[in-house]
């Protein structure tokens, strides 16, 4: 992939001056945009290396790819000279407007802000659980263990298990450290809280229940007030909340206090109130509500079972596409650290059987999609992801494209979610949530998970196919007839072809139809007109701006291939001394393909009694070589798509 082309292509779509801000992720641009109507859409979408777009909690986001977006982004942001961000910054921007009257969603994003980062330890420790689960199960490689069967690997699994059960454990140190951090507070001060509720001293949370029904609950007597000396291992949400005072505390101090006394009394006043808070009102509260919330998530999979994971199960992509699915973890990680009073996690199979739904869907759009390279080349590889657990390239590059194929997808995942419930299919861990997800899954669970998988994509990808091949054959004969009477192609290219793209948007035109003998008779050189429809010029090559006029109606490029194209806007428009013309380069500038050069304001010149036919002259090339035309007369082309093959 050609960065510097691609991010010149991005540029023009996007608009002159349209980007406040841009970030990017693993696989997406992420821009905040100024004005969503000056994107150039059509672009974008028949951009052969963009695999998509679609805007979301206040981004627009550019699907480029993994291994290929860090390269686009480098030369975009020189470009387009925006300002930069990390994604979390970037979220913060584009969610200033958006949850400030969305307070869902507000929760939503304080909580995957919270969980996020703690995802590589919840998933290590999860899958180090079911590696554990493998070594100590009964079953899968005989009637006994292989602990069992081979005791000299018991340390070992003692070991294992002992680092799986360090994330869970001390849970709360690490959720004191991010939500505390989230909060604006010091993070290591929030660490500390969370080891404050995790002390051997404390009735192990695990047991407090137990604790209090038995009458053992030990208590601090402060002041006639009887507190439970009460642990909080496994617990979330009272963990944020003790997060949430403590940086409240820590900023009011710092704002009232100066100098040395803020620097040594602050953290000390800070934790000691939050400790006394939460051991005494916050904990208590919250951890009933957590309970609560836990217990009704273990009601909904015991009381509606299979029907209620298939209902989950049925709208959980619809769910990812509103960014709501990113308070899952906080969800997850509760059913999984009391693993012994919930069972395990029930969203992870329903995420499994969604993934590969989609993914599915996916594949089978590939298989429609016959004479459409590009489609079948980002189908194949997003259907890949989704089967591996990222399903955004697949549900917004191809699925919400078509539409169909999605809505298909939610309704194979909705039947496979419900054959979780039958076989009762709990994960013991997080991990991929696609087809290699039975590593989190108890080996006794195996059959089910499988069998639930199988009937996600075989309902999805049959489904897709037969429904697909009636409107893709419409599609087709659509595009036939069009093409049969406008865009007919004149020269196939080949890899050796240097290329030449359309600088503007609108209808070929024969040059020699061109109302200016210079031009018509060749004389400049071999080449094509457009009757453009739209008012930008973009670079059609990548290479040296060797002339520019003054009157901005013209430019000249030279390639780093000695290719030589001049682009004359208009007939006998030089007589307009550049009125309704502006231009964003100069003589020496280096462009690449898809660079605004300029704009031209067509009203303006067919106003002044003018044509605003463009031409695009080869007026020097490779000995050798010859001009080839791309396009038949009369078809339409946007900006950037081949035009001119130098042959």
């Amino acid at each position: 992939m050609d960065y510097k082309a691609v991010a010149g292509r991005v540029n023009a779509a996007l608009g002159k001056d349209n980007v406040a801000t841009a970030a990017h992720c693993a696989t997406r641009l992420r821009l905040i945009i100024k004005d969503k109507d000056k994107i150039d859409m059509a672009a974008l979408d028949n951009d052969p290396d963009l695999k998509g777009t679609f805007e979301s909690a206040g981004q627009f986001q550019i699907i480029v790819g993994p291994g290929d977006v860090n390269g686009v982004y480098d030369e975009y942001v020189k470009i387009a000279n925006v300002s930069t961000a990390t994604p979390d910054e970037l979220k913060k921007l584009a969610a200033e407007a958006g949850t400030k009257n969305n307070p869902v969603m507000a929760v939503v994003k304080v909580l995957s802000d919270i969980f996020v980062p703690l995802i590589p330890a919840l998933t290590a420790g999860g899958l180090l659980m079911a590696l554990n689960n493998i070594l100590t199960g009964a079953g899968l490689f005989g009637k006994e263990s292989l602990v069992q069967m081979y005791p000299q690997i018991t340390g070992i699994s003692e070991m294992v298990n002992l680092m799986a059960s360090a994330p869970f454990a001390f849970l709360p140190i690490l959720i004191g450290f991010t939500a505390t951090k989230r909060f604006g507070g010091n993070e290591i001060l929030g660490a500390a809280a969370g080891m404050m509720l995790v002390m051997p001293a404390l009735i192990n949370g695990y047991s407090v229940a137990e604790a209090v029904a038995s009458g053992k609950m030990p208590q601090w007597d402060i002041f006639g007030l009887h507190i439970a000396q009460a642990g909080y291992q496994g617990q979330v949400l009272p963990v944020i909340g003790v997060a949430l005072i403590l940086a409240t505390l820590e900023k009011f101090f710092h704002k009232h206090l100066k100098g040395a006394v803020d620097f040594t009394f602050t953290p000390m006043f800070a934790l000691i109130i939050t400790g006394f808070l939460t051991f005494a009102v916050v904990g208590p509260v919250l951890r009933t509500v957590s309970n609560g919330l836990t217990d009704g998530l273990v009601w909904l999979y015991t009381s509606l079972g299979a029907a209620g994971m298939g209902i989950f199960g049925l709208f959980y992509s619809a769910i990812v596409v509103t960014g709501l699915h990113q308070s899952f973890p906080a969800i997850e990680t509760q059913l999984l650290a009391d693993i012994k009073r919930t069972g395990g996690d029930f969203i992870f199979p329903i995420a499994t059987s969604a993934n590969v739904a989609q993914g599915a869907a996916t594949f089978a759009i590939y298989f429609l999609s016959k004479g459409n390279e590009k489609m079948r080349a980002l189908s194949s590889s997003a259907g890949a992801s989704a089967m591996l657990g990222i399903t955004e390239p697949a549900m917004f590059g191809v699925n919400l494209k078509y539409k169909f194929p999605f809505f298909i997808a939610l309704g194979a995942a909705g039947v496979s979610s419900a054959i979780m419930g039958l076989f009762h299919v709990l994960s013991s861990s997080l991990g991929p949530a696609g087809l290699i997800g039975f590593i989190a899954i108890p080996a006794h669970s195996w059959i089910g998970f499988f069998i639930a998988v199988i009937v996600s994509f075989v309902i999805s990808f049959s489904a897709t196919y037969v429904y697909g091949k009636r409107v893709f054959a419409k599609e087709t004969t659509s595009t036939a007839n069009r093409a049969t009477k406008t865009n007919q192609v004149a020269y196939e290219l080949t890899a050796n072809d240097q290329v030449v793209a359309a600088p503007v948007t609108g209808t070929i035109v024969e040059l020699s139809k061109v109302p200016d003998p210079v031009f018509a008779s060749g004389a400049m050189g071999t080449g094509v007109a457009i009757e453009p429809n739209k008012e930008t010029i973009i670079s059609p090559v990548s290479g040296t701006i060797s002339v520019a006029y003054p009157t901005h109606h013209a430019y000249g490029l030279t390639t780093d291939e000695g290719i030589e194209v001049l682009i004359h806007i208009g007939i006998d428009t030089v007589n307009l001394e550049g009125k309704g013309f502006t231009s964003n380069v100069k003589q020496g500038d280096r462009v690449n393909i898809g660079d605004q050069l300029g704009t031209v304001d067509i009203a303006s010149v067919k106003a002044a009694g003018l044509q605003a036919t463009t031409m695009i002259i080869v007026t020097g090339k490779p000995e050798g070589t010859e001009v080839k035309n791309v396009l038949t007369p009369n078809s339409y082309i946007e900006q950037g798509d081949d035009l001119l093959a130098i042959h």
